[in-house]
């Protein structure tokens, strides 16, 4: 198993298992597998991922911190304890307003 995958089978605390990085934007695979996958995201306070679309539908839940979620050009501030679904195939980004983690489940739209 390599060091970027969470083993199977043993307990973990999504807090607790990746730490920030300054500058940067580190995730780590909970589950993978053809049809979907569940990320463990961290991103440094103005760190994000630019504009893109997947043909994934794409559940986002911020563990800690506070983000912009911004889906078809509209703003969504999220903070720990709160989710959002992205569309697949609809335009989307994300900006750390403050250091945040995330874990992201996405699954094959039809």
């Amino acid at each position: 198993m390599s060091n970027n995958e969470f083993e199977k089978g043993v307990k973990f605390s999504f807090d607790e298992n990746i730490n920030y990085n300054s500058k940067a934007v580190v995730s780590k695979h909970i589950l993978k597998k053809e049809n979907g996958n569940v990320s463990l995201f961290v991103f440094d306070k103005g760190e994000g991922l630019s504009e893109h679309s997947t043909p994934f539908d794409a559940l986002v839940y911020i563990v800690d911190g506070k983000a912009d979620i911004i889906i078809d050009g509209v703003s969504n501030i999220l903070s720990a304890n709160q989710a959002i679904v992205m569309p697949a195939n609809i335009p989307h980004s994300l900006k750390a307003i403050e250091n945040f983690k995330m874990v992201l489940t996405m699954i094959r739209s039809k």
